[in-house]
């Protein structure tokens, strides 16, 4: 009896992943590749997952946010796909390194070219984007999803504080703090590398030089020893020649 509820349990718990774990998986959902900073620049990719079992994924469109619009929206050309930017103008200009933009990129949509995205497959769409705002903490994209067999899945809903996931939730990018230095192009990785390579240059120094003055320390003791052993061997050399003059004399 109590290795049936044992295993009861278990199924319970294991269904409960289940069901918890294959709802956020199947989210069409936005990362960066690093990080994404305030005020920086950074290329973000549109993860899209297949959740048919008899038709392909044939199109994504990505709305992109007109409350902070992107002075620059480049999506990397992607075998099997064409893409196709969007452009509107804005109800108020942004600086773009003291260039008024009055239009920006509002939409970017791919078009399967051949099999688009298979059942059993998933599928990334990288973007670089800039200037990403210093005034919000995310940005949320709209994406629309259309199937080979005309069906359409429309991922626009925002989430509500308090409130549980919506069904088709929107792809969110969070935003992380601005580099201190007020540029987002470098990475902490790659301080701590050029940290870790100065360091050891000069310990290389260091040795180099220990080895120097030891190699220099050597030279020198050999000299004088070369120098008191010819003191020694004409000393010698002399006491002999005088001791044979006194037995001559004898």
């Amino acid at each position: 009896m109590k290795a049936s509820r044992l295993a009861a349990a278990g199924a319970v718990a294991a269904s409960a992943v289940v069901v918890l774990s294959s709802p956020a998986f199947a989210h069409v959902s936005v990362q960066p590749e690093g990080a994404a900073a305030k005020g920086g620049y950074a290329v973000v990719d549109f993860k899209v997952p297949n959740e048919r079992d008899n038709a392909s994924t044939t199109k994504l469109e990505v709305n992109f946010p007109t409350a902070h619009p992107l002075s620059s929206v480049m999506p990397e050309p992607m075998a099997g796909w064409d893409i196709k930017i969007t452009k509107s103008k804005l109800d108020k200009p942004i600086d773009n390194h003291g260039e008024q933009l009055t239009e920006a990129v509002t939409k970017v949509t791919w078009t399967a070219t051949g099999k688009g995205i298979e059942p059993g497959y998933f599928e990334k769409f990288p973007v670089s984007v800039g200037a990403l705002p210093e005034d919000a903490d995310e940005l949320v994209f709209k994406a629309i999803q259309t199937y080979s067999n005309k069906e359409v899945v429309r991922w626009i809903e925002e989430q509500q504080e308090g409130a549980e996931e919506p069904e088709n939730p929107a792809p969110v990018l969070a935003l992380s703090a601005a580099a201190e230095d007020g540029h987002a192009h470098g990475s902490t990785a790659t301080a701590e590398a050029t940290d870790d390579a100065s360091e050891e240059a000069s310990d290389a120094e260091a040795a180099s030089s220990q080895s120097t003055v030891a190699a220099d320390s050597s030279d020198t003791t050999a000299r004088v020893l070369g120098v008191v052993g010819i003191v020694v061997g004409v000393v010698g050399v002399a006491y002999g020649v005088l001791a044979g003059r006194r037995r001559t004399d004898a």
